[in-house]
Parts: structure tokens; sequence; C-alpha cells
């Protein structure tokens, strides 16, 4: 079948990658990412190192994910597994707090603080160290692959691999006494899965941050659609005043007809500087991560040819609108303390407040029962009727814990454990409990013949100065009365 010529060709639907090469710029944005970078990556890279006493018989590392103790350990927190749903709701607190963050300034998340934007951000400061500033590496870039080019390459590489080894290595250190891993990592003597691991985070940082960048915030990256639902026109985002900057045009021209053109002098500052590559002058986009890097560039601009700051500003369109009318703009504040914005506010609150009090109200003990199904029970010689159960006593504090452990509402009960004769049975009987540890016991009831089946409860009673107790309702089963 013979083509048609009129028909678009589909490759050229798609529009290669355009390498980015950002400009260096100084400024407030500048220097307030620099300090997001610096504070977000120093938190992550030191965080396994730090020590924190909990007590002779529970890690000492200040936060780690304990997998094989069923442990998440957080300084003075320790999260057992029945626990999660603390952790749920950190989660949860974390996605509102997206919430309230996109709803005052717009995707500042993605500007400052997001691990891709941390990352790529250390890789392009990485481009300059090595190549040069923006033309610099826009001539390289086109060079030829001489031994010059392809060594300067291989330096840059190795120091993305590096950082990309020391991302995934400081990850598994979450996961196990640090020092100690760190000794067996490079003593060939960790396990398996640790070198995996590493070996995995090293690629996907050295790819994603190092090569895709913003591809990943553009193409991969789900948050900039659901952001922008949440935005609307009272939001503040990185907005150039069009009404103000156009038409543009050079400097000289515009000296030379000052009533013709805007504020807008063509430089391109902006785009040169922005880390994605965009042209903010074209309205919002998907690729804007509301750095605001493009503030700093034109700012510097406008103080450089004599004109009023602003051109390009964290704004709101309805702010926008009023000073295109000649009305002076709101307050920001009033962009942030705003009603969405407090009702996200509020409801993050709340479920942190929630969380503190469970926190603090939790008890340190816990008890589960179950009861022997098959047999349901056994007839002794004397006539008495006896029920199995296991019980689990959980100790959640770092210490030893004497408890006592009694039956309540079973008249003419006793029972014994395993480790104890029938002899000595009752109605309390005391085990020790190690630290931090659940301790099974086998528990075996006995009540007089001719006791119904009843409801009960064993009852665990912490020894010590807290006195915490904890108790559970089961059945016991007896024979129907003939």
């Amino acid at each position: 079948m013979a083509s048609n010529p009129a028909s678009p060709d589909p490759e050229s639907l798609y529009e290669a990658r355009r390498a980015v090469h950002n400009k260096r710029i100084d400024g407030p944005f500048r220097r307030f990412k620099w300090a997001v970078m610096i504070v977000t990556l120093a938190i992550y890279y030191i965080t396994p190192w730090l020590r924190w006493d909990r007590g002779e018989y529970a890690p000492d590392q200040a936060v780690l994910v304990d997998l094989a103790g069923r442990r998440f350990y957080m300084f003075d927190i320790e999260i057992w597994p029945h626990e999660f749903y603390f952790v749920a709701g950190l989660l949860i607190m974390a996605g509102i707090g997206l919430f309230v963050v996109t709803s005052a300034v717009g995707r500042a998340w993605c500007g400052y603080a997001c691990p891709q934007t941390v990352w790529t951000d250390l890789f392009q400061h990485i481009d300059r160290f090595v190549d040069g500033d923006r033309n610099a590496r826009m001539r390289l870039d086109r060079a030829p692959w001489t031994w010059g080019k392809v060594t300067r390459r291989g330096f840059k590489w190795l120091i993305y691999l590096v950082i990309g080894f020391v991302t995934g290595g400081a990850w598994i250190l979450y996961f196990a006494d640090a020092p100690t891993l760190f000794a067996q990592f490079f003593a060939g003597e960790a396990a398996a899965v640790a070198y995996a691991t590493v070996g995995i985070l090293t690629l996907t940082t050295v790819t994603l941050g190092g090569f895709m960048r913003e591809q990943v915030c553009v193409y991969m990256c789900p948050w900039p659609r659901i952001q922008s639902a949440m935005m609307d026109e009272h939001s503040l985002v990185v907005t150039y005043k069009d009404w103000r900057g156009e038409p543009r045009g050079s400097l000289k021209k515009a000296k030379r007809e000052p009533d013709k053109f805007g504020d807008c002098i063509d430089c391109t500052e902006c785009v040169q500087v922005c880390p994605t590559g965009i042209d903010i002058r074209e309205g919002p986009q998907i690729g804007c991560i509301t750095c605001a890097l493009c503030i700093d560039a034109c700012d510097r601009v406008m103080a450089d040819i004599g004109r009023p700051r602003g051109l390009i500003d964290y704004a709101t369109l309805d702010d926008c609108e009023r000073e295109q009318r000649g009305e002076a703009p709101r307050s920001p504040w009033k962009a942030v303390f705003r009603p969405r914005t407090m009702i996200y506010f509020g409801i993050w609150a709340a479920i942190g407040i929630a969380l503190l009090f469970a926190l603090g109200t939790r008890t340190r003990t816990d008890l589960s029962v179950a009861a022997d199904r098959n047999p349901p029970f056994t007839i002794m010689s004397d006539g008495s009727v006896r029920n199995s159960y296991t019980l689990k006593l959980r100790n959640m504090e770092s210490r030893p814990r004497d408890m006592e452990v009694s039956l309540v509402g079973l008249d003419g009960g006793s029972f014994w454990t395993e480790m104890i004769d029938r002899s000595e049975a009752g109605e309390t009987q005391r085990v020790t409990v190690p630290a931090d540890e659940v301790r099974e016991v086998r528990a075996y009831v006995v009540v007089p013949q001719g006791t119904p089946e009843q409801q009960f409860a064993f009852q665990l009673t912490a020894l010590d100065s807290e006195g915490e107790t904890d108790l559970v309702e089961t059945q016991f089963n007896a024979p129907e009365a003939r």
C-alpha cells in the first residue's frame, strides 16, 4: 500500500531531548536552595551514624529500621509491628503536608526539597565544577571526542558513581548498626542483599539524577499532574508578568522607543538559569518546579538596567490582574493563610495531635491469648475440667520486666504454666519477660467439676513503678451439663 505523502511522520510528533545547561546564578532563592540541599543531604548521610542511649538491651543507633528484630527506632520512639498505624499516620501526614505546601506556594516542594531535585542540583554543580559554566559545557558537548573530552567525561562520571555509591551505602546503614555494617561491607562480610541494594541505588541515583534529570519531573513523576488540580488563582506561583514585560525588545531599542517596548529586554537569562530548561515567559507549564532561580536572574537584570524588580516574581494570578489594573497587590501572607490552606493544615495538625496522644498514652506491655481448639477441653482424673491457652507477653521496654498474669472472672479457677508443676497452680503467676521481646507461655486453666462454659479474662500487670495492665477476654470451654 502506498504511503500518503500528506500524512505526518509519527516520529515528528516526538522531540528529542535537548540537554539543559543551566547557568550559575546568585541571589536569595539560589542561596535558599543551597541551604536546603546542604541540610537535606546532611540529614540523609549523617543520620545513620547518630547514637542514642536506650540502655544495655536495645540498639544505640538513633534511627534504625531493625528488620530482624521487627522494630523501628527513632531516637526515643520505638515502633513495634502491631503499632504500624504510627507509620501509616506519618505517611498520611506527609501527603497532606504536600497538599498544604502546594495550596500555599505551588510546587515549592518540587523546587527545593524533592530528592530528585536535590540530587539533580548536586550533579549540576558537579558539571560546573568539571566542565565550567553554561557556555563552556555547550562547547564541550559540540566538540569531537578527543582524549581530552574522554578524560574530562570519565572524571565527571567517576564523581557521579562516587555520589551514587555513597547514596546507596548510606541507605543500607538505616537497616543495621551503621559502624558494624560499614566494616562488614568493605571486608566482604556483609549479606548479599546489602551489596545488591547499594548496586541498584548507585545505578538509579546516577541515572535519574545524573542523566535523566528534568525528564523525571516532566515525564515520570505523577505529582505535577496532581498538583495542578490543587492550585487556583489564589496560589503563589512563579509568574512572568507579561502585561509589564511585553512587547519585548533589546535594551537599545527600548532606549530609542521607551513607550513601544515593555521591561523584558529578551536577554533570556531566565531561560539560561532554569534547571529544567523552560521559558517561564510562556506561562505556567509542567516543567516549572518553582525553584525561583529565574526570579534571581531577572531581578539582577532589572537592577542593572534601572527598572523595578518583580518582572518575574512569586505572585498569585489574582494579584497579577490587580496589579495590571493599577491596584495594589495583596500581602503574600493572604495567599498562605486562606481557607483551603487552613483546612489542609487543620487536618494535618489533627492527625499529628492524635498520633502524639496515642504515643503518649500507649502502654509498654501487651498480651494476646489463643485458646487451644483441639481438644477444646480435657476432663482430668478428679473430674475437674482443663483448658489450654497460649499467652504471648510483650515487653516493649529496653529492660527485663517482672509481670504478673492473673485470672479475672473465673470462680474457682486456677492455672499453672509449663514452667511450674500443677501443685503450684493459683489465680496468679509471676513471669519475667526479657527486654524488647515477646515471651510465649503455655497456660493450663482448671476449674472444678460442674463449672459451666463461661467468659473470663487474663490480666497482665507489670510489677514496676508503671504498673501497666492489659486485660484480654477469652472463653472457657466445658462439657454440657447432663
